[in-house]
C-alpha cells in the first residue's frame, strides 16, 4: 500500500511539473495557418473556456487514478489505462492552445486533482461494475460539457473547434466501452458529489 501511495504523489507531481508525453498531435495542427478574425474579448473567453476544459482533463487523470487504486479487476484495469492515456493527449492539446490564446492554465488544479482522485477511490473500492459506471457517468458528462463549449466558441476558430471536437469524441467512445463492460449506475449519493464538483469546477476555474 505505502508503495502505492508513493507511486501516486510520484504521478502527481510529474504531472504538474513535467510536460505530459502523448501520442496524437493536436487536431489544431491541420489549421496552423488560419488567422481566425478574433476579438480580444473572444480570445479571453476562448481561453477562460478551454482553461476549464484543462482542468477538467487533469481531474480526468485524478479520477482514473483513484478508480485504478483500488481495482482488482484485469479488464476493467485496462479500460482506464487506455482511457487516462488517450486523454493524456486532451490535457496537452487544452495546455497548447491555452497558450496560443494567451492564457494560463487554472491555479486550483492541485486541489482538484486531490478531490477527483478520493472520489475515484471511492467508486473503485465500492463495486468493479460501479466502478464502471463512474467512468460511463464521467464521460457523459464531460461530452455534454465540451459541447456546451463547442456552442459558445466562435465559430471560425477552427483550432479550438477541432480540439474540443476530438475531445468529444473520444470521451463518447470512452462512455460506450465502459457500458459494453457491463457498467452499474451510481449510487445516488455519489451522483450528487460528481454534479457539486463538477459545477464548482467549472465556476472557479473559468477566473482562476
Amino acid at each position: 500500500m505505502i508503495d502505492k501511495i508513493i507511486s501516486e504523489v510520484d504521478f502527481a507531481l510529474k504531472l504538474f511539473t513535467l510536460p505530459q508525453k502523448g501520442e496524437r498531435s493536436s487536431p489544431s495542427e491541420r489549421f496552423a495557418n488560419t488567422q481566425p478574425d478574433l476579438t480580444d474579448d473572444d480570445l479571453k473567453q476562448t481561453a477562460r473556456l478551454m482553461r476549464v476544459n484543462h482542468t477538467g482533463e487533469v481531474c480526468a487523470q485524478a479520477l482514473y487514478r483513484g478508480q485504478l487504486f483500488f481495482n482488482s479487476d484485469e479488464v476493467t484495469e485496462k479500460s482506464l489505462k487506455q482511457a487516462a492515456f488517450e486523454e493524456i493527449d486532451h490535457l496537452n492539446w487544452c495546455e497548447q492552445r491555452i497558450k496560443e490564446l494567451g492564457g494560463r492554465t487554472s491555479y486550483l488544479n492541485p486541489i482538484f486533482y486531490m478531490s477527483s482522485f478520493s472520489l475515484g477511490a471511492i467508486a473503485g473500492k465500492i463495486d468493479n461494475k460501479i466502478n464502471l459506471g463512474f467512468l460511463e457517468a464521467t464521460e457523459k458528462q464531460v461530452a455534454a460539457h465540451l459541447e456546451s463549449h463547442i456552442k459558445k466558441i466562435p465559430k471560425n476558430d477552427k483550432k479550438t473547434h477541432a480540439i474540443l471536437k476530438q475531445m468529444k469524441y473520444d470521451e463518447q467512445c470512452h462512455q460506450k466501452t465502459a457500458k459494453s463492460l457491463g457498467s452499474k449506475e451510481l449510487p445516488s449519493f455519489v451522483q450528487k458529489i460528481m454534479n457539486v464538483t463538477s459545477k464548482l469546477m467549472t465556476k472557479t476555474t473559468f477566473w482562476i
